[in-house]
């Protein structure tokens, strides 16, 4: 069994493999980290760099068409959007009272978990 990928496609899916690893980051990030602060700074960062290098994929595999130049105005939309709404919305959760998350509720939930267990 043979593959024939030309170096464009091999390129174009080592770019699509590094932003699907990176949305899986930004998911076990937003299952893993403890309040919503660090969940979405997780999510910000991982989706903005996995969608920027999956789009950077797409682009190397479509070539020079007018679909790579819409697609690259979408990645630069993405570049701008995603850091700017990760920002209004942690300020927004911050100026509403949302608490965060320290060291001491780390202790409190292993003190309610040791009385769970006994």
């Amino acid at each position: 069994m043979t593959f024939d990928f030309t170096a464009r496609e091999f390129l174009a899916a080592l770019f699509m493999l590094g932003g699907a690893i990176f949305f899986l980051a930004s998911a076990i990030g937003m299952m893993r980290l403890p309040d919503f602060y660090s969940r979405i700074h997780a999510s910000g960062n991982s989706e903005t760099l996995g969608c920027m290098l999956s789009f950077i994929g797409l682009m190397i595999y479509e070539g020079a068409t007018l679909t790579t130049v819409k697609m690259a105005l979408v990645f630069i939309i993405v570049f701008l959007a995603n850091p700017i709404g990760s920002h209004i919305l942690s300020k927004a959760a911050y100026k509403s009272g949302h608490k965060v998350w320290t060291l001491q509720d780390l202790k409190k939930e292993e003190d309610e978990d040791a009385d769970l267990h006994h």
